[in-house]
């Protein structure tokens, strides 16, 4: 059986070019520590011109070691779909809409399994929001930072170029 939460459609008060760059750099952040890595496994742009990327998410989740051994990908398959989209009243805003499919297969109560894993995805999916804020606040430190050290730097240059300029007349002796 198949079970496919009710999806989560949220407004994210940032621009889409901020949030899709905060989505990128999402993990690992303090909020979901589980998540301590992802990669891609493919990239492709459609004949709509969207991008598509699938990518696998390494978590940690506190297992036994003998557990840990276990891929379990034959048993559960968990796909999670993200879509951004620039809000449509709004174009300082981005649209998320966010749905996940859990399917366990040849496990005996598999129904009330991806029911009670469909539900800690909705749970977690409150992190994931948190997390993007997170890294949305990261990514304005950091391009002030750059904006602050950059201003610094343009003016030693121009200080330093007045001080050699100063050095010499205008004929260009000593």
């Amino acid at each position: 059986m198949i079970q496919t939460d009710k999806g989560i459609n949220q407004t994210c008060r940032h621009s889409w070019d901020t949030i899709v760059q905060a989505a990128w750099k999402k993990y690992p952040n303090p909020l979901n520590p589980a998540v301590i890595g992802t990669d891609v496994l493919d990239r492709k742009v459609d004949n709509k011109g969207v991008l598509k990327t699938h990518r696998l998410m390494t978590t940690q989740w506190g297992l036994p070691n003998w557990a840990k051994k276990l891929t379990w990908c034959n048993l559960v398959t968990i796909d999670e779909k993200l879509v951004y989209a620039t809000h449509p009243e709004d174009s300082s805003k981005t649209h998320l809409k966010q749905e996940a499919v859990v399917n366990i297969k040849g496990v005996p109560l598999s129904s009330y399994l991806e029911n009670m894993i469909t539900q800690n995805i909705n749970n977690n999916a409150q992190k994931g929001r948190e997390g993007l804020e997170w890294v949305v606040r990261k990514i304005k430190v950091e391009a002030e930072t750059l904006q602050t050290e950059a201003a610094s730097f343009t003016k030693d240059t121009f200080h330093t170029i007045h001080k050699v300029e100063s050095l010499f007349n205008r004929d260009g002796s000593l």
